[in-house]
């Protein structure tokens, strides 16, 4: 029988293997990317050979009059610049292919932006493996990134995961149990990933871990289009004459409308809360970039295999922010656990500030372990200032904002979608938020999911 045809009551339903194989792959690549990207830069912009630091810890000279000292502020310098313009170029075509396939999926299915943005990761997974494989000039990833993000990013794909996932559960209690499940096993998955990222580096190679992961996305490309059903798409029972630029232009509309039909003093506290939630999300994206390049460098000059440690010990946050929202929320307001998050998160960013040791560098994510609660909480707290039919403008809102203010655009990912307009054309923007889903905050009328991996 052909796969193709294979008939749509015998496909599978959960959408969770390909969420999870998606996770993999991001997981993996961020670091990958990063550290090879610093480790062909190094090796352009002088004689020195990349050395780890367990291999030759005079590598690591602390003495700024010393050539190797003022060569990695050099290298550090070039790659932060690098990695901006990359993350530049794919910014804008990521931002108008998320919106045009999310917001086309509530007619043609939510396979169609899973797919594309899939394919669109292969490509530049193979690129990479090429790029690594015959080393061309690293300033071509530029361009490749730019064309992957024509099909979507990771954004895209997580957007249209977490709308399949809405689309099929129809009560509240099973949306908050599936959600939960799906964070407990990212957090497992992108923390295993994180911490066997050194490896990977360091006993295969760059070549055959981009290959590794060109070879999952494929698997999970093959997953979705063969093995997964659609039910939005099979639940369509006429079509929708809506176009995506109508629905554009009818987002913005109702946004407009969502401040103006405002009170002057709820109109003040719904911006406040944007630009809050803009701003402290805008620290929390810096945080992996920044801290990548610093552990490279010195004094720490750390290897591969110390960075995966630390990007795993990361990934732990989602899941105990999670754990703090709900045992704070017994005892204290939205404000006051709002308030111990980014106060936490101020801690840790001082800590780092002045961490000269391994150890205290490990101990920085200490703190940092609340760093996601006012992500959900703000968002709660900007629920409870709009309408329940207002939610998805809302978020759009929030999205559009901080999109603007993205620099690293594969982590962050967000979907809306309202329950109660069963027979409306919803339209889906990335408002890019966090992984933790709060359910506990927002009403029966609408239902919100919000996914962030570092």
């Amino acid at each position: 029988m052909d796969l193709a045809t294979f008939p749509s009551n015998m496909k599978i339903s959960f959408v969770e293997p390909a969420i999870l194989l998606n996770a993999f792959a991001m997981t993996l690549t961020i670091p990958l990317t990063t550290q090879y990207v610093y480790r062909r830069i190094w090796e352009e912009s002088g004689n020195y050979s990349f050395v780890s630091k367990d291999s030759n810890v005079s590598e690591c000279d602390q003495n700024k009059s010393s050539p190797i000292f003022a060569f990695r502020e050099e290298v550090q310098k070039k790659v932060s610049l690098f990695s901006l313009q990359m993350d530049i170029s794919g910014l804008i075509p990521g931002l108008v292919s998320t919106f045009m396939l999310l917001s086309s999926s509530d007619n043609y299915g939510r396979k169609l932006p899973m797919v594309l943005s899939s394919v669109g990761a292969l490509v530049t997974s193979i690129w990479l493996c090429l790029l690594s494989y015959f080393a061309f000039p690293v300033q071509l990833l530029i361009a490749s990134t730019f064309i992957g993000a024509l099909c979507g990013n990771y954004t895209t794909f997580w957007g249209a995961c977490f709308a399949y996932i809405v689309d099929q559960c129809k009560e509240h209690k099973q949306k908050t149990i599936r959600i939960a499940i799906i964070d407990f096993m990212l957090g497992i998955v992108t923390g295993l990933t994180g911490l066997s990222s050194g490896y990977f580096i360091r006993e295969l190679g760059f070549v055959w871990s981009f290959f590794i992961i060109a070879v999952v996305l494929i698997v999970n490309l093959t997953y979705i289009l063969f093995f997964l059903s659609d039910p939005m798409k099979e639940s369509l029972s006429q079509p929708i004459t809506m176009s995506c630029c109508e629905g554009f232009k009818d987002l913005f509309y109702r946004t407009y409308m969502l401040f103006k039909n405002r009170p002057g003093k709820q109109r003040c506290l719904l911006c406040l809360l944007i630009f809050i939630i803009v701003i402290y999300f805008f620290v929390i994206i810096g945080i992996s970039p920044v801290f990548t390049l610093y552990e490279l460098g010195s004094p720490l000059c750390w290897n591969e295999v110390l960075i995966g440690y630390g990007s795993a010990l990361g990934s732990v946050s989602f899941l105990s922010s999670f754990l703090g929202i709900w045992l704070f929320s017994f005892c204290m307001e939205d404000i006051h656990i709002t308030f111990i998050g980014i106060f936490t998160t101020m801690v840790g960013m001082a800590m780092a500030a002045f961490a000269r040791t391994t150890l205290l560098m490990f101990l920085v994510r200490v703190p940092l372990l609340f760093a996601i609660m006012p992500l959900s909480v703000l968002r709660s707290m900007l629920s409870k200032v709009v309408r329940s039919t207002e939610q998805v403008l809302s978020s759009a809102s929030t999205g559009r904002r901080e999109a603007m203010q993205f620099s690293y655009r594969k982590s962050p990912v967000t979907t809306c979608r309202t329950d109660d307009c069963e027979h409306e054309s919803t339209y889906h923007l990335p408002c890019l938020l966090n992984q933790l889903h709060n359910q506990l905050f927002i009403n029966d009328q609408c239902y919100i999911s919000f996914f962030l991996l570092n």
